[in-house]
């Protein structure tokens, strides 16, 4: 077997790629670690969403391996030290995703600010409640980024259309860097700062050691009174206990999930039943633009490691060192 397809993924591209190799396709098989065990053994390279979890032991069974194609641009799934350790290449077209983020995430603000879920439920209930409807305006709004990476610099490009200060907290981005003239945002020197000040707050760090968990009891009660929460990274960065009691005491004024803590999340945690909550289910990235740009190039990549060529879109290494 050349390529182990573990997630629903299918595209022009991926069909041209599974025509040229030998592919086996079953998008079940995350759910089984015994079963991908297996299958690992004998694959060349190994193309997934999010739900496949790359550990190291299952690294150190897959022998043949060359190539992980991870379609999207998180990699908090994947142990990309062991995958270096062995020699495997991560590919991940890191750009692909960010403006069909970006603007799933300023989506999400002009839905809390003007209470489109809540007007579009009360219609088609036959009710015309204008008096509940009552939004705010962006213009002259604050907008706090947790996160200054590829996807926070578009949401900060697009904020500013509307008007809006936006605040940046982020250590990886230096003081003199050309981004702030670039996109009009100021950095801050504390997250809680960036909390203090700001009318909505939307997350686009990394899940990592250091942010899991960052958004907790102590940072919503920061957060001004009536602000609105934003999460389009990752769901281990919010503790959704804490978010659900900040919401419920009337503290936050909002928020909206595309992503979450487990996913799908399975059972309720009462953020379903919260009229002020928007909640997706990780479409992110789920534009027709993102999905094609990031299967092609995906794609490529495998195509061109399984072949004896570099990688264009790889994280840790562009050839194969075993």
């Amino acid at each position: 077997m050349d390529i182990l397809i573990t997630e629903e993924l299918d595209s022009p591209a991926i069909q041209k790629l599974c025509a040229k190799y030998e592919a086996a396709r079953d998008a079940t098989l995350w759910k089984d670690p015994d079963r991908l065990r297996l299958a690992l053994a004998e694959a060349r390279a190994i193309m997934l969403r999010n739900q496949t979890r790359l550990t190291a032991d299952l690294l150190a069974a897959a022998p043949r391996l060359l190539a992980i194609g991870r379609v999207g641009a998180g990699l908090d799934n994947i142990d990309v030290a062991a995958a270096s350790n062995a020699g495997v290449v991560v590919i991940a077209p890191l750009d692909a995703n960010a403006t069909s983020v970006a603007e799933l995430a300023i989506g999400f603000v002009l839905g809390l600010a003007r209470r489109i879920p809540r007007g579009d439920r009360s219609t088609k209930s036959g009710g015309w409640d204008r008096p509940g409807c009552t939004g705010i305006e962006l213009d002259g709004k604050t907008l706090a980024l947790c996160g200054f990476g590829r996807v926070g610099r578009k949401v900060a490009l697009l904020a500013r259309a509307f008007g809006m200060t936006t605040l940046v907290c982020d250590p990886f981005v230096k003081l003199n860097a050309p981004v702030w003239m670039e996109t009009g945002a100021a950095p801050v020197a504390t997250l809680e700062e960036a909390l203090e000040r700001a009318d909505f707050v939307s997350v686009h760090s990394p899940l990592t050691p250091e942010t899991k968990g960052l958004f907790n009891q102590a940072a919503f009660a920061r957060m001004k009174p009536g602000a609105f929460f934003i999460n389009t990274s990752r769901g281990g960065i919010v503790d959704e206990a804490a978010l659900l009691a900040a919401l419920r005491s009337g503290h936050l004024g909002g928020a909206a999930l595309d992503v979450r803590a487990t996913e799908p999340p399975g059972t309720s945690s009462g953020l379903e039943q919260m009229d002020n909550v928007i909640l997706a289910p990780h479409v992110g990235a789920f534009t027709v633009e993102a999905q094609t740009r990031t299967m092609e190039a995906v794609a490529s990549d495998v195509d061109r490691v399984l072949s004896g060529a570099p990688a264009k879109n790889f994280v840790n290494m562009a050839r194969p060192n075993r």
